[in-house]
């Protein structure tokens, strides 16, 4: 540890600096309702490219690497950091005008609960919504997989099957298989959040047994973003907003899951190689002691970083200037209607060395560039981490309007949560949850269009938060709110 901070240049210290300013400034912004966002960033940033240092083995990247190459590194990330704590306010501040006077609803919750009627209404229409919404699909993977079909509901049963499955490029309109695993990746995370929040026994008895039925899908997958997409809204939702106790009693029960999440991820790297998942669990048996000490595979963003200016000083590799992040936009559309569409990343993954005539795209595999390395293949190391940077403030400043506008609490925390897997790739590939999340919860609003309107309803004084005299609202999915 000692050798590795001595060996550290001084963009690292400067980098370091940012992060802990800029946190500091973020969690003094969490009533505004721009503080949460902009902390899930900092903390991203944090995890994907600081502790690359100290997780992996630093001295392999002084040895790999030259010295100008990792200080330019952290260059390119301090940029990312600057242009990030200057846009988001700005930005935030641009196209949430109508909603600056508000409170962060999130702080709301904390603060008074959960017991707001209006908020334990639309959380029940939205877990009976997508109890519909699964059933719809659970009745498509049943035709699609036949006599397989046990295992899409029992993936712990001998093994897991994949009715959602398609190449890495796609042909025809695999879109749609893409389409229904979204939905049912949003459908599963809502279940978890309800279950955390919702107060009527039987919706939570509902909300309950939509996690058991929609989990071990992805529980027993090999791939981890998934997972946490799953599973880590429901969770973290319950710890900070439903359990009782202080923030050292929250942080230790979210200390002790984040220990189990992390040895059952070692336990799927060591295994995923070679066999299914239930089948290693049958086989070999989960062992948490061996489990952790796993060393996790992808938590090196920094390292990919210091890989592209390497190969940009060499000529090995030239920005595409927009050119991937074009094909990020465009990747909705089905192949079968452009059969040209542009790949996303595989010129860069040839670049890497994954050229392979057997594998999709040429390449063998595909490797993530870093939300941070993803703008320097586009626009350079001058304009790619700003650029980057203008993305992520759009993203802080989209969570910040739903935490603001207070009736979407499954959407933002399923957003909040996704912040931390774009730190891989700024990439509609993670966000396509959030996205058709979105479409769901507009559909059932527009169902229950009654409900949406109660919001813009006053109520007697004596219900409302807000300073005394004032008129009060209540808003649906975040307790009672203030308008002037």
């Amino acid at each position: 540890m000692l050798e590795t901070l001595v060996s550290l240049p001084f963009s690292f210290w400067v980098v370091l600096c940012l992060l802990v300013g800029g946190g500091v400034w973020a969690s003094g912004k969490i009533r505004s309702g721009i503080g949460l966002p902009m902390l899930a960033v900092v903390g991203t940033v944090s995890a994907w490219y600081v502790a690359d240092l100290f997780y992996n083995d630093y001295q392999f990247f002084v040895q790999t690497f030259a010295v100008e190459t990792l200080k330019d590194a952290w260059w390119e990330v301090a940029l990312f950091l600057i242009g990030f704590f200057i846009l988001t306010p700005t930005i935030h501040h641009m196209f949430n005008t109508a909603y600056l006077r508000h409170t962060s609803s999130v702080h709301r919750l904390w603060r008074t609960g959960v017991s707001d009627p209006i908020l334990q209404r639309q959380l029940n229409l939205m877990v009976g919504g997508c109890v519909v919404i699964w059933g719809v699909l659970a009745l498509i993977a049943t035709i699609r997989l036949g006599s397989e079909a046990p295992h899409y509901f029992l993936p712990f049963w001998d093994h897991k099957a994949e009715p959602w499955g398609r190449g890495r490029l796609g042909t025809g309109f695999d879109s749609l298989l893409a389409l229904a695993g979204y939905v049912q990746l949003f459908v599963s995370s809502a279940f978890g959040i309800g279950a955390a929040l919702v107060q009527n026994p039987r919706g939570r008895r509902i909300a309950m047994l939509g996690c058991a039925l929609t989990w071990p899908y992805y529980i027993f997958d090999r791939t981890r973003n998934v997972m946490l997409s799953a599973m880590l809204p429901g969770i973290l939702t319950w710890t900070v907003l439903r359990l009782r106790g202080g923030w050292a009693k929250k942080g230790i029960v979210l200390f002790g899951f984040f220990l189990l999440i992390s040895a059952w991820f070692g336990f799927v790297l060591a295994n995923r190689a070679s066999m299914t998942i239930t089948e290693a669990l049958g086989q070999k048996e989960f062992n948490f002691k061996s489990s952790s000490r796993v060393h996790h595979d992808g938590l090196n963003m920094y390292e990919e970083l210091c890989w592209i200016n390497t190969l940009m000083t060499n000529s090995t590799y030239q920005p595409n200037w927009g050119e991937r992040y074009f094909a990020e936009v465009v990747n909705f559309i089905p192949r079968a209607l452009w059969p040209g569409k542009p790949l996303v990343g595989l010129d860069y993954a040839a670049a890497r060395g994954q050229t392979d005539d057997q594998g999709d795209g040429g390449v063998g595999a595909s490797i993530s560039t870093g939300m941070i390395g993803q703008g320097v293949v586009n626009f350079g190391r001058l304009a790619g981490p700003p650029f980057a940077a203008l993305l992520m403030s759009i993203w802080a400043t989209v969570l910040a309007r739903l935490d603001l506008r207070g009736r979407n609490t499954i959407l933002y925390t399923l957003g909040l949560t996704l912040t931390f897997n774009t730190g891989r790739d700024i990439t509609l590939l993670t966000l396509y949850t959030f996205v058709f999340g979105a479409v769901v919860v507009w559909v059932l609003n527009r169902y229950n269009r009654g409900v949406v309107r109660e919001v813009d309803k006053p109520v007697p004084a004596s219900l409302g938060f807000g300073r005394p005299g004032g008129r009060q609202y209540p808003m649906a999915g975040a307790g009672i709110g203030y308008r002037p």
